[in-house]
């Protein structure tokens, strides 16, 4: 299994300051807990699940004006050493003023990450660990290979709830989200 390569795998921690001096071209990366990590561009299954996902949501946004949503690679700066690029990001109304030129200066409400063999071990450990750390409300992990969506919802008192479902739902809105896998209009309930 490929994992995402750390760029200077013995380096001291880096910090936004370093990551912000990257080219804007070339591979994506991100910090996490002030490593430096690297990996190629997401296959096509991958891309049309992001697809499918971005246009449901935005179309859903856009007509109930609750906020916005925003696809990789988009810089969400949540400390001094991590920069993370989720799949997917949205921000409610109530946090839209963490928007900034260069990204996001805090956690959205909602992170959708999408399994792919390059980023798997590091969005089901160590990001799926600090989303919740940083303030993100809900997280679905989306796996490609089961057609299933984990979905987290996360607690200022630290709890949690967990769904597995091959139809994601909008836990602040009770709205299913279908034709995740396939292709919008292939015959899917909508």
């Amino acid at each position: 299994m490929f994992c995402p390569m750390i760029v200077c795998p013995n380096a001291p921690p880096l910090t936004v300051e370093d990551y912000r001096s990257l080219p804007e071209a070339g591979p994506r990366y991100q910090l996490i807990e002030g490593d430096l990590y690297m990996a190629p561009a997401p296959n096509r299954f991958h891309q049309e699940i992001s697809r499918n996902l971005l246009v449901k949501l935005f179309l859903y946004l856009r007509e109930t004006g609750a906020g916005k949503i925003f696809d990789s690679p988009f810089d969400v700066y949540l400390d001094e050493t991590n920069v993370f690029q989720p799949d997917l990001i949205v921000f409610l109304n109530d946090r839209l003023g963490i928007l900034t030129e260069a990204g996001a200066e805090g956690a959205p409400n909602l992170v959708i990450e999408i399994l792919s063999p390059k980023t798997r071990r590091l969005d089901l450990e160590q990001k799926r660990k600090a989303y919740p750390r940083f303030g993100v409300q809900e997280l679905w992990i989306i796996d490609p290979d089961a057609r299933l969506t984990i979905q987290h919802r996360f607690f200022a008192d630290g709890s949690l709830t967990t769904v597995v479902t091959p139809h994601p739902r909008l836990l602040w809105a009770k709205i299913p989200i279908y034709a995740t896998f396939g292709k919008i209009g292939d015959g899917v309930p909508k």
